[in-house]
């Protein structure tokens, strides 16, 4: 799909995702068999509820058949949100990943492995976990040192231990143990 076509979609489209309070991350248009499917990839810092992308899917099929700027070729819409995989290009989703494992290329070369504490406008405020029983250290990175980063998946992050913990003394309290 040519430019200037995606930016008519994302001309038509941006206002209906920005008036339901979230971030068009992405629009891409691919072949699929005799079909395209027009993929809409939505964000925002509270994440995004499923009945939030049916609403904006309604929308969009709506706005989409009275403007038709995808042809008469027949296509199918999806509208989503990133997966976990995405990369990080933004200060907002380094914003979103506050607290979350990240990996990040740096352009001074090697790779940097850390929990995103804080973020700014400049940059990144990291916890470096310590190797060999030596305790974590801070890093501060600034956006500009980065050439790529993700989140890393952890099946079992410290916030998700802790907040476990809790529910367990809570449930506990709650039968008249302590």
């Amino acid at each position: 799909m040519s430019t200037t076509q995606i930016d008519r979609l994302r001309g038509l489209l941006e206002p209906l995702v920005t008036e339901r309070g979230l971030d068009l991350e992405e629009l891409t248009v691919t072949p699929a068999g005799k079909r395209r499917v027009l993929r809409i990839v939505v964000d925002s810092d509270e994440g995004v509820q499923l009945d939030a992308c049916a609403e904006l899917s309604r929308a969009a099929s709506a706005a989409l058949d009275e403007d038709d700027p995808m042809g008469s070729a027949p296509y199918v819409l999806e509208v989503t949100s990133p997966g976990a995989d995405r990369p990080l290009t933004e200060p907002r989703h380094y914003r979103r990943a506050v607290g979350r494992l990240i990996i990040a290329r740096l352009h001074e070369g090697g790779d940097l492995t850390a929990r995103i504490e804080a973020v700014d406008e400049g940059g990144l405020d990291l916890e470096v976990p310590g190797v060999k029983g030596r305790k974590p250290t801070k890093r501060r990175v600034e956006f500009a040192e980065i050439a790529r980063a993700r989140v890393e998946i952890e099946f079992n992050r410290p916030a998700a231990r802790e907040n476990d913990k809790a529910d367990v003394k809570d449930d506990n309290e709650m039968d008249g143990e302590e």
